[in-house]
């Protein structure tokens, strides 16, 4: 039976893994994990492993994931002046994000706007590597230290930034690097245990779990940022409230697959390069954004002048295809990107994003294409009539 719809919006959200399903119906009926009684301790069992399994997909230590709400919660909770070691505190006096950056970390976090800095991106989205040695050089820790933001794979583009070269020039002006590692968890190989940043950042819909669930990791357990939430001293003090338990067995399910799923993703590589050659091939002056960069193996971000973004993702829903035009973050806006602006494209340019996964069919592909062609007919039927 030919498939009626095509779902091309992993960015967005992946869609629900029947292995995560399961972990959340199974853990539904759970007691609180916080008591102390045997049900109570068969309820911290699923909490912890889940902790393990969230752990393992970036190679960090269990003891260092603490579970939240998702990823804004988690990037208000990292992005702040106010941090404790130990009995004592630690200030972080500026911000310094990438203009590029998703929202939830180009917001601030806690940190007011009159202390952060934003670092330009190149054509491809690249951050500017010069800029920002310069100006973590130029600051005064005399106030605090320098603590950096970034995307490791950009939501809209799926361009990869060089986080192993930028770690190398936070820690040589003592700075801490955050990383969010939203749209790369399970789509190129993250090791905690070798550097790759101090604080990550992760969400579980992102990867198949369940929305509403995220994770700080960080890669030691000497320095955490104030709370966000206090009360009852869950997740050892640095997020209170009790454990949404469905939602993080969820996630640490979902994270299993994504781990396994590393070793196939050139699979999924191969069916981005399909996509891009469709585009190209029924559009020729289409332009497709970053790819002059390493991308991520399941996004692709084009335009095809002429034809309005909005116009044409109603267009592809109405034949059965759903995509983006642009990122799934603005409680359902469409707009200008602030990516495309700040890769120096303007900001009246629309572009729509395709973002597919391990269970993206043949049959799915041509559902795109069969849109497209459409689209690219009208548009062209258009231009002769003019």
């Amino acid at each position: 039976m030919a498939a009626t719809r095509a779902y091309l919006d992993y960015n967005a959200s992946a869609p629900l893994l029947e292995e995560a399903r399961s972990a959340m119906i199974a853990a539904l009926g759970a007691a609180n994990p916080s008591s102390v009684h045997t049900e109570g301790r068969a309820a911290r069992r699923l909490i912890e492993d889940a902790r393990r399994d969230v752990a393992a997909l970036v190679n960090a230590k269990a003891a260092h994931v603490v579970f939240t709400s998702g990823a804004t919660e988690a990037a208000a909770t990292l992005l702040t002046p106010d941090w404790q070691m130990g009995r004592g505190t630690v200030r972080m006096s500026r911000l310094y994000v990438s203009e590029a950056d998703h929202p939830c970390v180009l917001n601030g976090g806690r940190f007011p706007a009159a202390q952060m800095t934003s670092i330009g991106v190149d054509r491809n989205g690249i951050a500017d590597l010069d800029e920002l040695a310069a100006v973590l050089a130029a600051h005064d820790k005399s106030d605090g230290l320098p603590l950096v933001a970034i995307h490791a794979a950009n939501n809209e583009t799926g361009v990869i930034q060089p986080v192993e070269r930028i770690a190398e020039i936070v820690r040589a002006a003592g700075g801490v690097l955050v990383i969010d590692a939203v749209q790369a968890a399970g789509r190129i190989l993250i090791d905690m245990s070798a550097g790759y940043a101090d604080y990550l950042i992760l969400s579980s819909h992102k990867i198949g779990g369940p929305k509403g669930v995220g994770a700080i990791v960080a890669a030691a357990d000497l320095m955490m940022p104030k709370p966000l939430i206090n009360g009852g001293g869950q997740e050892k003090g640095h997020r209170a409230g009790t454990e949404n338990l469905p939602a993080v067995a969820g996630f640490g399910a979902a994270a299993r697959q994504a781990l396994a799923g590393l070793r196939d993703i050139d699979l999924v590589a191969r069916r981005r390069d399909e996509i891009e050659v469709l585009v190209k091939t029924l559009a020729p002056d289409a332009e497709i954004f970053g790819n002059g960069a390493q991308r991520l193996a399941n996004t692709t971000f084009f335009a095809i002048p002429g034809v309005k973004a909005e116009t044409a993702q109603i267009a592809f829903d109405l034949a059965g295809v759903a995509l983006s035009a642009g990122s799934a973050c603005s409680s359902g806006k469409v707009g200008p990107s602030h990516v495309l602006k700040a890769m120096g494209f303007g900001d009246s340019l629309g572009a729509l994003r395709v973002s597919i996964g391990h269970a993206t069919a043949v049959e799915d592909i041509e559902l795109f294409r069969a849109a497209l062609a459409g689209i690219a007919g009208r548009r062209a039927g258009g231009e002769k009539a003019a």
